[in-house]
């Protein structure tokens, strides 16, 4: 087939379109990031790697040869590349009516929930892997063992019919696929209000052959009830530091080398559907001792003179405090940078952004504040990370909002001591990784 992605820098488009070159389709795609002077990402170059054609977001790549076009939520019905595509006929899908395709032909290990999805997914495939279950995956973090490994990270082609997703809710698609077993971390406000989030899941359990929920949350018992759950009851012995944790499940002994609860209730997550494939508890010890990790998942950047700064890809209230609270595990003191990454998210969440923050930027600590990313699109970019700003210096808690991120830079630097922690957080925009390590370079 010949298929065109839309959007093709999204890290789902990107795992679907390596999949479909890696099996032999002919395969292109299109971004705005290009359009915007984006045109040296390491993700163009993995997909040309594999023969993927990328082209600006401008109609070029579309011609009446092409079968397929795909889109996610996030393109509009009168993107250029759209409109192009029904004049010639072609069928238009979007992007979980594909992976739904791939869902329905595997033996498919679905991951769902607000935060954690990327890492338990990557924790359960590595633990598979160790199985020697040779499964395939299909994610939406960039797994740091397959990047050496010489793969781009965010899909990988195994030989057997298991194929590990991650299940996004955030659009509602997830009611689309129907695994053998599905797996609900946690539900929080994120992308929708509550009970909109909750019929999702109620419709994805019922879809799913087997399910498994996560029974210290109490409200998912109405989505869960009757179902397979796992716990921290779990685990026993749970210890954690700033640089680890360990547990043990009945007598088998654990050890992350990530710091934070929430990595541990992932783990168990993960341990819970992989038991249900007949992996043994000493395999999955042994493939979580292992793990690498997901990239710009508590990423270090480096240590200069007993300033450490991590690079994290949090960017929701829930996913924020998470890794804020690890922070605090690692570093006397904690200065973090955070950038939002949508209008909207601001907008439907502004109250627990400042409920979060509020709880979780100690009084010793401080957070600056960077403007709302904007990747265009028709959304208008009239919110202001401004809000967040105002209802944090009314509740007292330290916080900055500078003109730009460069004069931020400089404060982050200028203010880090030895001891401290600095965390950059934010989703979206291809440039924050670079800026952890513009802050890192700035220290002395």
């Amino acid at each position: 087939m010949k298929i065109h992605f839309v959007g093709i820098g999204g890290v789902g488009m990107s795992a679907l379109a390596q999949l479909h070159a890696m099996n032999g389709d002919e395969v292109s795609g299109s971004d705005r990031l290009i359009n915007n002077g984006f045109t040296q990402l390491p993700i163009w170059q993995a997909l040309i790697k594999l023969g993927v054609k990328v082209f600006p977001q401008n109609g070029s790549a579309i011609t009446p040869d092409t079968d397929a076009v795909i889109l996610t939520s996030a393109i509009e019905p009168d993107n250029i590349e759209i409109k192009k595509a029904k004049e010639y006929g072609i069928p238009v899908l979007h992007r979980s009516d594909l992976l739904a395709k791939h869902v329905k032909t595997h033996h498919t290990i679905a991951v769902s929930g607000t935060s954690g999805k990327s890492t338990t997914t990557a924790m359960l495939f590595e633990i598979l892997r160790q199985a020697g279950k040779e499964p395939s995956l299909i994610t939406g973090g960039f797994l740091l063992s397959l990047q050496k490994e010489g793969y781009f990270g965010n899909v990988y082609k195994g030989k057997s019919d298991i194929l590990v997703i991650e299940a996004d809710e955030s659009d509602g698609t997830l009611v689309n696929y129907h695994p053998k077993i599905g797996l609900m971390l946690n539900l929080a406000k994120d992308h929708k209000e509550l009970d909109t989030l909750k019929g999702f899941f109620k419709k994805f359990r019922i879809n799913c052959d087997k399910f498994i929920y996560n029974a210290d949350q109490a409200d998912l018992e109405e989505i869960g009830k009757g179902a397979l759950t796992f716990s921290l009851k779990d685990a026993n012995n749970i210890k954690m530091d700033g640089f680890c944790s360990t547990f043990e499940i009945e007598g088998v002994p654990f050890k992350i080398n990530l710091p934070g609860e929430h990595y541990i209730k992932d783990a168990l997550g993960a341990i819970a559907a992989a038991r249900q494939e007949g992996v043994s508890l000493e395999d999955c010890a042994i493939a979580l001792e292992n793990f690498k990790g997901v990239w710009r998942r508590f990423n270090s950047i480096g240590v200069k003179n007993k300033i450490e700064v991590i690079d994290d890809f949090a960017h929701n209230p829930h996913k924020l405090a998470a890794t804020l609270k690890a922070a605090h595990l690692r570093g006397k003191r904690v200065l973090a940078f955070f950038q939002p990454h949508a209008f909207t998210s601001v907008q439907l969440l502004l109250k627990e952004f400042i409920d979060e923050f509020s709880a979780n930027i100690k009084e010793q600590d401080h957070l600056w504040l960077g403007e709302i990313y904007y990747a265009g699109g028709t959304i208008p970019p009239n919110i202001s990370s401004k809000l967040i700003y105002e209802g944090l210096k009314h509740k007292g808690t330290p916080v900055s909002f500078l003109s730009g991120r460069d004069d931020t830079a400089k404060d982050i630097a200028a203010s880090a001591k030895p001891g401290d922690v600095i965390l950059v957080m934010g989703a979206r925009d291809p440039t924050l990784t670079d800026y952890a390590k513009q802050i890192f370079n700035m220290l002395k």
